[in-house]
């Protein structure tokens, strides 16, 4: 459900963008001017009956989003039900923030942050620092909220890595299922070739969006990446996704297939892969921001998808990620289903998690 995304003109750039859910106060979410990437202004869902339904959807993203990040933002909430703002305060505070996996660093970042706001605020209420503290968490993500681009390259490449068991052959399938219906060309690369399920998995998600699959039993990962490029190029795909084998960073010679692959992927159209993306596994906390770390180093990623954040008491990692390796988060996901993985807004995510 990606509002505003629709095919545009092959020399023009497209993006996955979404619009903003409506803030609590007219300046709680600015609204950006139109640019090239833009497709349309946000409006008030006053203004027109085409734009509250449009709201809609997003409205009930967020409800599964508050949901999903309850076990973290309870732990977080308890801290702010007494009635005074004092030392204490702050040492429960950062004792829920480490619990929650948001590290030393954005932690001590973030107290530091929220004192400066209460002072400049003067505020007395814990509930009015709870509200200073969603102020500082947003900013916090802020350089993480960036949309998906595709178009200023045809085809646009985008290896997708991660570990086993994060999620990722189903976040492609939900993304393939999205642009799909976007009206985005869409090729599937098998690379993940020593794995049957994985082929038979990614392969389910091509049936289901209507969209060509290159596999091959038993063949070389980066030999079925470059072959699905060339397919692209010749087949006037719009994207071109591979789907890796799952590699712990700790595996080195595994790692370096990847590397393989992606300078395989460039013999096959110069600058491409366009995007390297991570999928991590919410669920893992601060191992979360160690894999981010190595595959970074690795490959230079472009971008993460966090999935699995519903039911997890470590939401607070994204703050980690954010201060210590501040790599956009183009979506996140609190689900199975396919409205499930969603584009990352910085202020939707704090609210969600601290209103």
């Amino acid at each position: 459900m990606f509002s505003f995304f629709k095919k545009r003109p092959k020399a023009e750039e497209a993006s996955i963008q979404t619009q903003a859910a409506t803030p609590v106060a007219p300046a709680a979410v600015p609204t950006a001017a139109p640019t090239a990437a833009s497709f349309a202004p946000v409006m008030p869902a006053a203004a027109s009956g085409a734009a509250a339904q449009a709201e809609a959807p997003r409205k009930g993203w967020l409800d599964r989003l508050r949901s999903g990040l309850r076990k973290t933002g309870s732990s977080i909430a308890q801290v702010f039900t007494g009635t005074q703002i004092d030392d204490a305060l702050y040492e429960e505070l950062e004792d829920a923030l480490l619990l929650a996996d948001a590290g030393v660093k954005a932690t001590q970042f973030l107290l530091d942050d929220l004192k400066r706001r209460v002072k400049e605020a003067k505020a007395t209420d814990p509930q009015a620092v709870r509200l200073l503290l969603v102020d500082a968490l947003a900013d916090l993500l802020q350089p993480l909220e960036k949309p998906l681009a595709v178009g200023a390259a045809t085809p646009t490449v985008v290896m997708v890595v991660g570990v086993n068991g994060a999620g990722k052959t189903t976040s492609i399938g939900k993304l393939t299922r999205h642009l799909a219906a976007a009206e985005q060309r869409v090729l599937l690369a098998a690379a993940d070739t020593f794995r049957a399920a994985a082929r038979e998995q990614l392969g389910v998600w091509a049936d289901r969006a209507q969209v060509e699959i290159v596999s091959q039993e038993g063949g070389d990962p980066a030999a079925v990446s470059f072959d699905a490029v060339n397919a692209g190029k010749a087949r006037g795909a719009d994207v071109v996704i591979a789907d890796t084998a799952g590699r712990l960073p700790t595996q080195l010679h595994l790692m370096e297939e990847l590397k393989k692959i992606k300078r395989v992927i460039g013999k096959a159209m110069e600058g491409a892969p366009h995007e390297v993306l991570l999928v991590v596994d919410g669920n893992t906390g601060q191992n979360a921001l160690t894999q981010v770390k190595a595959f970074d180093e690795a490959l230079g990623l472009t971008g993460l998808v966090v999935t699995k954040l519903d039911g997890t008491a470590k939401g607070g990692v994204l703050a980690a990620i954010a201060r210590e390796r501040p790599i956009p988060v183009y979506f996140i996901g609190v689900g199975e289903k396919l409205e499930d993985l969603e584009t990352f807004s910085a202020r939707e995510f704090a609210r969600a998690l601290l209103e």
